[in-house]
């Protein structure tokens, strides 16, 4: 199933979050060498998973990571402001309809529909929440997935060339692309958008206010 959790509540799901921080090891630090802490129980975690992020997690069997990503509204410190300004018009991002997505993980030898299910539950956060986008820092090889998926983003930024090449995008969530994101992930959207009402997610600001 798609799970929808926050940062704060992450410690009543002590193997599953395990696993995720334990893979985004996995494939940052030790398959792509990106220069990433990874602490003494082999987890990799930045100051950005101390601000209470939305985590959208597939969770193929109770307590088993398959892939997650990292959402978190752009009113607040983000990535994407915090390195990635040069990729932007306006040189930050800051929209309380606009959350960033990040540290997009998939577990070793998952199935080549989790990146699909991820992406249909970050549509049901954008749906969920009344948001308009989401936006990410992706490299060239993302750009065939995304078309894969049938989730392409509108590319806003980008530098470098080639295989070096980076570029800021933002998603959104047209009925007619979440519907061919619903039939690569292999779930109805329905049940999706269920997932994500059960959950009973608000945003970091209402919360706060209750």
């Amino acid at each position: 199933m798609l799970r929808f959790i926050h940062g704060g509540d992450l410690g009543a799901y002590p193997q599953l979050a395990h696993a995720m921080f334990r893979h985004r090891a996995i494939q940052f630090h030790d398959r792509l060498g990106w220069d990433v802490r990874v602490s003494a129980h082999g987890e990799e975690r930045d100051q950005y998973d101390t601000l209470d992020p939305l985590y959208v997690i597939w969770e193929p069997r109770p307590g088993q990571h398959g892939g997650s990503m990292r959402l978190m509204p752009t009113t607040g410190r983000t990535m994407i402001n915090d390195h990635f300004a040069y990729l932007l018009p306006d040189g930050r991002i800051n929209d309380s309809r606009v959350w960033e997505c990040t540290r997009f993980c998939l577990a070793p030898g998952a199935s080549g529909r989790v990146p699909a299910l991820l992406m249909l539950g970050g549509g049901e956060v954008i749906r969920g929440l009344g948001l308009s986008h989401y936006a990410g820092v992706f490299d060239a090889a993302m750009i065939r997935i995304y078309r894969l998926i049938g989730a392409s983003p509108l590319v806003i930024g980008s530098a470098g060339e080639g295989r070096g090449r980076v570029s800021a995008g933002l998603w959104d969530t047209p009925d007619a692309a979440r519907a061919r994101v619903a039939r690569r992930a292999g779930i109805s959207s329905d049940l999706a958008a269920h997932w994500f009402r059960r959950a009973g997610i608000v945003p970091r600001e209402m919360a706060r206010a209750g």
